[in-house]
């Protein structure tokens, strides 16, 4: 389908060279219309802890290293009217768009005592924009890392003046809002209750349309600031909201916000140097923007919004960033001179935290759906309409920046330290040492009866939980980590339960689900950055729930202003009004809000289920959908090269097909389509009334097409023995090819055209380097590198071709998902960046082969069962929204970023898993607590338009203190892990491992120097952080960052990509893997699940002492399970467990345990299974001998013991305590 006239067209990736970051903007602005009441405390009393007297806060230390920017499309025309509802779904791309790069400013941070160098000065040429838009620029996130050398740190670590430099600036992205309306009947979901109400009479739902245009912002030089620790305001001016008819009744309107205002002037910012944060937004200087994108009741109605300020709109994609651009150009300034050779890695390879724009015409209309962000974020308390300020037209040029002060690079990481460890103290750690003070009390689901405690009582409820009290918190009992040997708890380490009243932690949100890297929220930013310690959230909001409940109603009740949806962290002044939990704004509560059918009353708005529950899901009306909801698709792209034949991956792969085919998610709509590929592309006509499939050849590859569009794609009901043949024959019709070439790009493109209608599911196979057409790719590894303790190269893509396709892919609700079966280097880098953009994700099985690797080929089976059956979403956005005064910048996971704040997922599956930076912009002086909440809107597979909201409350601190004892160490190791891919691969592998050693090297120096009164002279850290320094060390000996070990390209990007959208507990098993003694397993502390019992053994330690020659020990790493059998096992466990007579006998490649009628064999299995259940890939299990060539790869998971390119976990001790006391 062709582009309408005036459609925009894409905008090529590129890069540009980074710059180390300066001063912070920030501005406020009066909102306009209805805001929160006067200026006064919200919510309860806040927590305190006394912080020792006799401590001290010693100024920072901060290195920085910048990352690598891509551009994208930064405005788009509104389209005609017909074609807004009916063709934004078609391929719209024909050009690329150049980039607009503006020149660089420096601004010092007066006051500040840091210590940076700077890159030198780099001229960019302004680039011309080819159709609509204007390029988009974000930055990654980064680590704090030393100089040229690991490890490093610096002379006068915590007195020397800081350096700035600003970024280059492009413009930002705007889409035309555009909605139809669409009949849907509510259909509740049988698997959870259903709350059903009454349905208002609907109106005619495609009689309204409304579209706005945008016009194109300007380039503007920006500041930019290299952390994320910056106090930084941004204002979005308020529009007047539309009425409460417009608001509550889905016949009429939908009311939410797009679009922001921003203005912004100069103000110091203090630094964080544990999280880095480049960024790059530009204002626009074409004051006729809107600012409030709402439905109008009239049909065809055009809304003109008011003209004043500008707007941004930002795009990024992957792991992005955003922040506020300021009001107005400024000129050059010359940087500093001074560079470091670890800032200039940076300008090679390509940033997979760049920031992209969507190279989709697609309206952004899912912004106005789903509602935006505040539009009066961050700006001053207003209770009457202002008129919105005006941007400062000309802000004073920032002065130049002062020269960095030289540095003393310290040894190199890895040597210099005694290979053998002193007697520690033996003390065995308590069964309960990883669990917290109290049992959680976390709920997805709670009872509807449960009364919710208003805002007002509160503060008295909350009084006393101060952590500040006579007996010191076990999460802040000091630990002397040289001393203390056994820190690793014997049970699961659990997450710390925030320190809220009972009531509140009933009602709070499971930690499964969302999770806060601090449970205790600094009061201000300055405090964030004093404790040295990462503030983020990490989710997973579509995993796999056992009760949720359903909630169908005609109204969803929302905050009328940050559009917020009402939860139990929102207080009710009476029965007719409640205040909003993020931005304080108080609401109405509609009519049909006061009645609860589940207890048959009226009056009681506080007893529904919506103010009972923290995660609920809604059933949507037709004002959610851009068109109505389509059928699931499914698209299988294979190769069927001859290698892919010798693979033999086809057999596994239809005979998965033919056993779930009935299970696939879907309706009675459901669509499915196959196309194979090798040097040629072979589409399948399955039409109905066919006697048999039939093959359709296209030799073509440079100008790709599709034969029969109409009959590729059928319905699984109606064609579904033709289907059956096709899978039955597929194994056997390629067996004689001689075909070695792989036209994989070629076949993309057709997937791409052939999904793009309906949006949906490719799922691709390959088993080798795509070697033919558009996309090629060359082999970039080199065999005598993989060992390499220098720069690892070749993290990022290759080229951007499979990015571009992603992202238009992403714009047509396609997503990608690859699976990689390849016995040979085949560029996952550049292959990953297919699913990475377009919400899909990655498997990867290497060495396969469906008989000499029999493990793998196992495996296969077993993960396509899952990914056939999983519930899954489509045509999905998220929106995170948080309390105002905080705000995010950089969001990591598999997903695009269509505006500042708007997730775009065209797939959603319940495997998946995100993460998100924070920052506080604003002082939390005026709440005692702060909540979070994450909206899903997606199409389930039955075409239901759903609502998935979690919501998680936590308390303000304003004392050090208690920000230690609030530490959420996992949740902490793993945002640790995701900015350390992105600096990988921004910077350099050498860099993000230097930077997670001066993670921990900061937060236990801040910890030490500022709240431990405690003369020891061994490493002292808080408990709620004593697993801190030993997760590092994990990770550290990750394959995503290892060196010195031979690890393959392949095998580390994979590995990467797993970090970047793993779960956190799923993340954490492949960071830190357990490890169980089973050749004595009882029934002693056993859990029953589902009339089975489940042992559950102590976890030991991963340390070879703890390996005993008379055992057998079970590593859980996630994805593997190893079962080591030492030498002088007890034969009785030989015999009842692996079915053999004794050690000799046992087989060197065993990857089974036999079901035998003995207790010890069905305790081992059912912990075994357990462990499996609910796995987003199964594990594959190995059985390892003592002495046996196997067993290295088994030891190389023991991460406390040393190796030769590593430390052990004492000596790595022995390195942080010597950088803490430099």
């Amino acid at each position: 389908m062709s582009a309408p006239s005036g459609s925009p067209h894409p905008a090529a990736s590129s890069r540009i060279p980074p710059k180390l970051g300066g001063a912070a903007a920030s501005g406020a602005a009066a909102p306009a219309g209805p805001g929160p009441g006067p200026h006064q405390q919200n919510g309860p009393a806040q927590n305190q802890m006394q912080v020792p007297s006799g401590c001290g806060f010693h100024p920072q230390s901060y290195i920085a290293a910048s990352g690598h920017y891509s551009q994208g499309p930064g405005k788009m025309t509104s389209l005609p009217l017909d074609s807004q509802c009916d063709d934004y779904y078609s391929g719209l791309y024909r050009a690329p768009t150049q980039n607009v790069v503006t020149a660089n400013t420096a601004r010092p941070q007066p006051g500040a005592q840091q210590m940076y160098g700077s890159l030198p000065p780099a001229s960019h040429g302004p680039g011309s924009t080819l159709g609509s838009f204007q390029g988009a620029g974000s930055s990654a996130s980064h680590l704090r890392t030393s100089a040229s050398q690991p490890f490093s740190s610096f002379v006068n670590h915590y007195n020397s003046p800081a350096t700035y430099s600003d970024n280059s600036s492009v413009a930002a992205q705007g889409f035309p809002s555009t909605c139809g309306h669409y009949a849907l009947s509510t259909v509740s979901n049988a698997a959870y209750p259903s709350v059903s109400y009454p349905s208002l009479p609907a109106g005619d739902p495609y009689g309204q349309q409304m579209f706005t245009s945008q016009n194109a912002p300007t380039v503007r030089p920006i500041r930019d600031n290299s952390f994320s620790g910056q106090n930084t305001a941004i204002s979005h001016p308020s529009p007047l909201p539309p009425p409460p008819s417009q608001q509550y009744h889905q016949q009429q309107s939908l009311s939410g916000y797009n679009t922001f205002a921003w203005s912004a002037s100069g103000l110091p910012s203090t630094q964080d140097n544990l999280i880095q944060n480049h960024t790059s937004l530009a204002t626009a200087n074409n004051p006729a923007n809107p600012v409030a994108d709402t439905l109008s009741c009239s049909v065809m109605q055009n809304v003109q919004p008011p003209k004043s300020s500008p707007v941004v709109s930002a795009v990024l994609s992957g792991a992005s960033s955003t922040r506020t651009p300021p009001a107005a150009s400024r000129p050059v300034e010359p940087l500093a001179s001074v560079t470091r050779p670890s800032e200039l890695l940076q300008q090679k390879g390509v940033d997979s935290s760049s920031t992209t724009s969507s190279a989709s015409p697609m309206p952004n209309s899912y912004d106005a759906l789903e509602g935006g962000s505040y539009p009066d974020m961050l700006s001053s308390s207003a209770s009457s309409p202002a008129p919105d300020p005006a941007p400062d037209p000309d802000p004073d040029p920032d002065p130049a920046p002062a020269a960095p002060q030289p540095s003393k690079l310290a040894k190199p990481f890895g040597y210099g330290y005694p290979a053998l460890q002193p007697g520690y103290q033996n003390a065995t750690a308590p069964l309960n040492s990883g669990a917290p003070p109290s049992s959680p009390v976390y709920s997805g689901f709670q009872q509807y009866a449960q009364q919710y405690p208003g805002m007002n009582q509160l503060s008295s409820s909350l009084g006393g939980l101060s952590l500040q009290s006579s007996s010191q918190p076990e999460s802040l009992r000091p630990v002397n980590l040289t001393q203390e040997r056994n820190i690793l708890p014997m049970t699961p380490v659990w997450a710390p339960v925030p320190n809220l009243n009972l009531d509140l932690k009933k009602l709070n949100c499971s930690p499964d689900s969302f999770r806060c890297t601090l449970t205790n929220i600094p009061q201000t930013q300055a405090l964030l950055n004093k404790a040295k310690l990462p503030l983020g959230l990490l989710l997973h909001p579509f995993r796999d729930l056992t009760q949720l409940p359903v909630i169908t109603s005609n109204t969803i009740v929302r905050c009328r202003s940050c559009r917020t949806y009402i939860n139990p962290f929102v207080s009710f002044i009476d029965q007719r009004r409640w205040k909003c939990n993020l931005c304080y704004r108080v609401n109405d509560v509609p009519e049909e809000f006061m009645y609860n059918p589940l207890t048959r009353s009226y009056g009681e708005p506080h007893k529904r289920p919506e103010v009972q529950n923290s995660t609920v899901e809604f059933i949507a009306s037709s004002d959610y959908m851009l068109r109505p909801p389509q059928p699931a698709v499914y698209l299988f792209v294979l190769d069927v090269s001859h290698n892919a034949v010798e693979a033999g991956y086809l057999t596994i792969l239809c005979h998965s097909l033919l056993e779930n085919l009935d299970k696939l998610p879907g309706d009675s709509r459901t669509r499915i389509g196959f196309m194979t590929f090798d040097s040629t592309i072979h589409f399948y006509n399955l039409q109905e009334g066919l006697s048999q499939p039939q093959m359709l050849i296209v030799s073509d590859i440079d100008d790709v097409f599709l034969p029969t569009p109409d009959s590729l794609l059928v319905n699984l009901y109606e064609s579904k023995e033709l289907i059956k043949d096709l899978l039955n024959a597929l194994p056997n019709m390629f067996t004689n090819t001689r075909e070695t070439h792989s036209a994989l790009g070629p076949a993309l493109q057709a997937a791409f055209k052939l999904m793009s209608p309906t949006g949906g599911r490719v799922s691709v196979f390959q088993t080798q380097l795509s070697s033919l057409g558009a996309g090629l790719l060359q082999s970039r590894e080199d065999p005598n590198q993989r060992s390499s303790t220098k720069v690892v190269q070749h993290l990022g893509p290759a080229t951007d071709f499979y990015k571009k396709l992603a992202l238009d892919c992403s714009g047509q609700q396609t997503a990608v998902d690859l699976f990689l079966l390849s016995s040979q280097y085949s560029d996952l880098a550049s292959l990953a960046c297919m699913s990475k953009y377009s919400a899909g994700c990655i498997y990867y099985y290497p060495s396969f082969h469906y008989t000499h690797n029999p493990s793998q080929a196992e495996k296969l089976q077993k993960d396509l069962k899952r990914y056939l059956t999983r519930k899954i979403g489509f045509e999905a956005v998220m929106r995170i929204r948080c309390t105002k005064g905080l705000s995010m910048h950089t969001f990591h996971g598999n997903f695009f970023v269509r505006s500042t704040d708007l997730l775009s997922l065209a797939n959603i599956n319940p495997d998946a898993g995100f993460a998100v930076q924070l920052s506080i912009e604003e002082s939390l002086t005026d709440t005692s607590l702060v909540c979070f909440q994450t909206a899903l809107l997606y199409t389930s597979s039955k075409g239901e338009r759903r609502i998935r909201v979690h919501t998680l409350c936590l308390p303000v601190v304003s004392s050090l203190a208690d920000v230690y004892a609030g530490a959420d160490v996992q949740a902490s190791i793993c945002l640790l892990a995701n900015m350390a891919v992105d600096r990988s691969i921004s910077s350099s592998l050498s860099d993000a491992r230097d930077a997670l050693v001066n993670a921990v090297v900061d937060s236990l120096s801040a910890y030490g120097s500022t709240v431990s009164n405690l003369q020891h002279s061994g490493l002292i850290a808080p408990s709620s952080l004593k697993l801190f320094p030993l997760y590092v060390l994990a990770l550290l000996k990750q394959k995503a960052f290892r060196t010195g070990t031979s690890t393959r390209l392949d095998d580390r990007v994979y590995a990467m990509c797993q970090i970047k959208c793993q779960p956190l507990v799923h993340l954490m098993k492949m960071i830190h893997p357990n490890l169980y003694r089973i050749d004595r397993l009882t029934d002693e502390g056993a859990v029953h699940v589902n009339d089975r019992v489940v042992p559950q053994p102590p976890l030991q330690k991963l340390s070879a002492e703890k390996l005993t020659r008379d055992g057998a020990f079970l590593m859980d790493c996630g994805s593997v399970f190893y079962i080591w059998i030492g030498k002088s096992c007890d034969s009785n466990f030989i015999e009842d467990v692996l079915g053999y007579p004794n050690f000799a006998s046992i087989p060197q490649k065993m990857t089974h345990l036999p079901e035998l009628d003995t207790l010890s064999s069905e305790r081992a299995r059912s912990f075994i299974t357990w462990l499996r259940d609910n796995r987003p890939l199964n594990p594959i299990l190995h059985v390892v001998k003592d002495e046996s060539p196997a067993k290295t790869e088994f030891f190389q998971h023991l991460i406390e013991d040393r190796t030769e390119a590593a430390f052990s976990y004492y000596e790595f001790l022995l390195h942080v305590q010597q950088q803490i006391c430099k």
